[in-house]
């Protein structure tokens, strides 16, 4: 995907694409590779490839919910920044947290905020369940991107959602997740909406889950996220 498809298919999206917006995203592009080559960010590094399978992947959020609509967004184990990055250059009305365990991410994730002068986007350096801990109902949508089953994810960061809000899983295939719609009853939520669509050019299934937090969660005891080994992307 080149940047002329690009901004093709994210205006597709209904999303205003700008040259300051283009701008942000090359400088990040630019530091994905630089620091890629000292720690694991991400498998996906051709700059064709990043632009669909990450920059183009993480705002097909907008397909399942308006975040225009909404004030505050934290994504689960953000890794490179995907999509909590890309969602707040190209939706600066959100306040963003980003959670990941591993400090050298963090490290990452400060350096694009700062060079890409990203202003209402804070990083966490914790567990998930630590933070959620600590922060209960504080987000109007949490996402995770790819990073764990989605039943382990839901029952690890549903506690930092508010009532009513949502919780937004993005995955390669809904079919993968078979134990998932357990864990949504569990945990008093509903399942608002499933979409299922393919990335363009290369036709890779995509699927986005929307799970809307009803109520007062029962009290349980979450697994670690630490002991989930995290596939980069």
């Amino acid at each position: 995907m080149n940047q002329s498809d690009f901004i093709a298919e994210v205006e597709m999206l209904g999303i205003n694409v700008t040259s300051e917006k283009m701008e942000k995203l090359e400088k990040y592009y630019e530091l994905i590779i630089q620091y890629n080559k000292i720690m694991n960010l991400t498998s996906i590094t051709e700059k064709r490839d990043v632009y669909l399978k990450h920059f183009y992947d993480s705002l097909t959020i907008s397909k399942i919910i308006n975040l225009d609509n909404e004030n505050s967004l934290c994504d689960l184990g953000s890794g490179a920044g995907f999509p909590g990055i890309v969602l707040k250059i190209f939706y600066p009305n959100l306040k963003i947290v980003l959670i990941d365990s591993l400090n050298k991410r963090i490290t990452f994730l400060n350096k694009v905020i700062k060079e890409l002068k990203l202003k209402d986007i804070y990083t966490i350096h914790t567990r998930i369940e630590d933070y959620a801990r600590e922060n209960k109902e504080k987000f109007d949508v949490v996402t995770a991107r790819a990073v764990a089953p989605l039943n382990i994810l839901l029952e690890l960061g549903i506690n930092l959602v508010k009532i009513g809000k949502y919780f937004i899983a993005m995955k390669g295939n809904v079919l993968n997740e078979p134990n998932f719609t357990n864990a949504v009853n569990v945990l008093n939520c509903s399942i608002e909406n499933i979409i299922e669509f393919k990335l363009p050019i290369e036709n890779s299934n995509r699927s986005l889950i929307n799970i809307k937090k009803k109520g007062i969660c029962p009290k349980i005891f979450p697994r670690k996220y630490s002991d989930i080994k995290r596939k980069p992307l």
